[in-house]
């Protein structure tokens, strides 16, 4: 079974309360009662050594002696909650405020050693077996004139040590169970702005690639799962458009080949199984050869689309006469312009005007936007071409005195396939893709391209080009 990153969290989160507790309750209880013993330890080898000094001076064989340190020992004793031992040289004790003072034993612990307390404050245990449970005890000399007159021991049960270091331990039990209670509100917290969002972003990915693109993801908080959320949806809105246009794309390009197909296939079998006559068979074969040229031009336009598409065709940038460009790519229409009667005025700014673009590529840019002006121009009219420089700038416009483009439909000549009613009745051998074309090219070299039209009066085209960086 697939687990969930929230699941994930929640074993983590458990894994985490329980080693949290085990580590408190071991390491933490040891640390806390080592740190609790060694200060209780030097506390009472601290007072040994105060009780010694003041010790020295008593003569613990006179009895009366040895009741009076007993009665200000017990008082002490009682104070601190602990036990004192005066011990002679041997390790007798003469003093132990845990009984009475009538009841002190007379034989010496077993196996005493003054030297038991090494280098440190402090022993556990029960010293020599003295009690019967563990204590922690401390040893100090009382001497006098460089003589030991017997010894000090200061003793604290180690229930106290347990009692005290359980007293610390709830406290700490009790932040860390708000630790844990805190980290499950944040958990908590994470589930409702994290994983909830991610759970709909992951449920809105597996829409789209099921083809879905209209599902959008419920998601409007504003942070990074916002943001993926709104690029996610803006991703699928785009997809859906070029599905959209991909799908138009299909049924113009299958429009515009069914035509001239149709037509051609007509043709030729009605001149196959004699329905037009000799005679009249030439007329038709011109317009099964002008389908066919409309055919060809469809698909080169089509290739060169592909190309700026795909960006598989890069530009060759570099330094060429635009005027000269201008006056080869208007020869290329000497023909058809004796035809319609259609005279051509060149308006250059200079003998020469150097550019820096891909020349091949503005020639293709020059020859669509005048096929369109002689496509959309009367006979016996006039085209004007004409260049211009400003602030590094060079100016190309391409205007005729046409029929003129309605205002409302001057942003859509742009659109691939686009034509406008008036040129389908005009000139059926338009393809719609021309000012694609140009559009393409010339955003290619970061320039602009504006059209003024009106409607009766005529169309202009403008577009841009980087002046050579060699004139001046």
């Amino acid at each position: 079974m697939k687990q969930t990153l929230y699941s994930k969290f929640i074993t983590a989160y458990i894994f985490l309360g329980i080693l949290g507790t085990v580590l408190i309750s071991t390491l933490g209880s040891s640390l806390i009662q080592k740190h609790i013993l060694e200060d209780t330890g030097a506390a009472l080898y601290k007072e040994a050594i105060s009780l010694a000094s003041y010790q020295a001076n008593t003569d613990y064989s006179d009895n009366a002696d040895v009741e009076a340190a007993y009665n200000q020992l017990k008082t002490l004793s009682a104070f601190q909650d602990s036990r004192i031992l005066i011990l002679n040289p041997s390790g007798q004790p003469l003093i132990d405020t845990g009984k009475p003072y009538t009841a002190m034993a007379q034989s010496s612990l077993k196996d005493f050693d003054p030297a038991i307390m090494g280098s440190d404050n402090y022993i556990t245990g029960t010293f020599h077996g003295y009690f019967k449970e563990n204590m922690v005890s401390t040893l100090v000399p009382i001497t006098k004139n460089l003589t030991t007159k017997g010894y000090v021991s200061i003793h604290l049960p180690m229930t106290v040590i347990i009692d005290q270091k359980e007293s610390v331990l709830g406290p700490v039990h009790i932040v860390f169970a708000i630790l844990l209670l805190c980290s499950l509100m944040i958990l908590g917290l994470f589930s409702h702005s994290v994983y909830r969002s991610l759970k709909k972003i992951t449920a809105g990915a597996n829409e789209y690639a099921a083809g879905n693109l209209d599902y959008n993801i419920p998601v409007t908080t504003n942070d990074e799962m916002g943001y993926l959320a709104d690029t996610l949806n803006y991703m699928s809105g785009e997809l859906s458009k070029s599905r959209e246009y991909q799908h138009k794309f299909v049924a113009n390009v299958s429009h515009d080949f069914r035509s001239p197909l149709t037509s051609i296939k007509g043709f030729v079998e009605a001149i196959m199984d004699g329905t037009i006559p000799p005679e009249m068979q030439d007329r038709y074969l011109k317009i099964v050869v002008d389908e066919t040229e409309r055919l060809e031009k469809l698909t080169q336009s089509l290739l060169t689309l592909d190309k700026l598409d795909s960006k598989g065709r890069p530009l060759h940038m570099n330094d060429f006469d635009i005027n000269r460009t201008i006056k080869n790519t208007v020869a290329t229409f000497e023909g058809i312009c004796r035809k319609k009667m259609i005279t051509i005025e060149l308006h250059l700014e200079s003998e020469t005007l150097m550019v820096h673009a891909d020349m091949e590529q503005i020639q293709q840019v020059l020859y669509n936007l005048i096929d369109n002006a002689i496509k959309f121009s009367s006979d016996s009219s006039i085209i004007k071409a004409e260049t211009s420089e400003r602030h590094g700038t060079v100016f190309v416009s391409i205007k005729d005195s046409g029929v003129g483009i309605p205002r409302e439909k001057q942003n859509k000549i742009w659109d691939r396939f686009y034509k406008i009613d008036s040129s389908r009745g005009k000139d059926r051998k338009g393809t719609g893709l021309g000012l694609s074309i140009v559009r393409e090219i010339v955003a290619a070299h970061n320039q602009n391209i504006n059209v003024i039209s009106t409607e009766g009066v005529g169309t202009e085209f403008i577009f841009t080009l980087e002046k050579s960086r060699g004139t001046s």
